[in-house]
């Protein structure tokens, strides 16, 4: 295939940026989306040129590194799929591809398609810690949960903190990702006992690390790679509101 590729470009955080148009040939429909970059970036090398900057770990869906806004979708056209599980067998050829960063104030840009994502990292922070001691795995084990609560709980864990539903809110909005944090404790035995502090806490962190409010467009649900639920946001205001109400001191 041969692709026409505009990509954001910027040098560093405080360096005005602009789409750079480039021209890519041989691409297989076999590669990735990432392995796609790849190439261009080789290209870029052997013509002395710098190569393009972006984030990626795993490259198996679950590390959430990679975060690129595709044509305007959070992760590219494929529900349910990351950047690096997307592959060009869904582009034709011809195409022309517009690539960016995730745009979100709490998200900086560092360089092109890289962004400090480090506020997820304060929020998860300002949830604290589980105290209530679980033993070994066989103890952990013995404590009895309802399966559909471990089903709610183990559905929450899924996401992988990917920021794909900030970037697709036009309040940048990381309601989402808190409330799959919160819900992931809040469905089982061990989370409860700090459950009213760390629903205020995350909140108000979040609050203060610029997020927005929830916009009820539902599109953080449709942009999630891991097809985290919208249910869980509604879990989050009603622990929320209950914590604010009954908590003996707020946060």
């Amino acid at each position: 295939m041969k692709l026409t590729l505009k990509i954001w470009r910027q040098a560093g955080p405080s360096v005005r940026g602009s789409l750079e148009t480039y021209e890519l040939d041989g691409v297989s429909t076999h590669m990735s989306f990432l392995e796609m970059l790849d190439v261009l970036n080789d290209k870029l090398e052997l013509e002395g040129r710098e190569p393009v900057a972006f984030d990626h770990d795993c490259r198996e869906g679950i590390c959430g590194m990679c975060s690129l806004m595709i044509n305007g979708e959070a992760h590219g056209p494929e529900e349910g799929t990351t950047v690096c599980q997307l592959h060009m067998r869904h582009f034709k050829d011809g195409d022309t591809i517009v690539i960016e960063p995730w745009r979100a104030r709490a998200f900086p840009i560092v360089r092109d398609l890289i962004v400090d994502r480090a506020a997820f990292d304060r929020i998860i922070e300002a949830g604290g810690f589980v105290s209530v001691n679980t033993g070994g795995a066989p103890d952990g084990n013995a404590i009895p949960v309802p399966k559909e609560n471990a089903d709610a709980a183990m559905d929450a864990a899924a996401c992988i903190g990917c920021g794909a539903c900030v970037a697709s809110c036009k309040n940048a909005s990381a309601m989402l990702f808190v409330s799959a944090k919160i819900s992931h404790l809040a469905h089982l035995p061990q989370g409860q006992a700090e459950r009213d502090r760390r629903a205020l806490s995350m909140v108000s962190t979040m609050d203060k690390l610029g997020f927005g409010n929830c916009t009820n467009t539902y599109d953080c649900e449709a942009a999630c790679p891991k097809e985290i639920k919208i249910s869980n946001i509604a879990l989050l205001n009603r622990d929320f509101l209950k914590a604010s109400l009954c908590s003996r001191k707020g946060v």
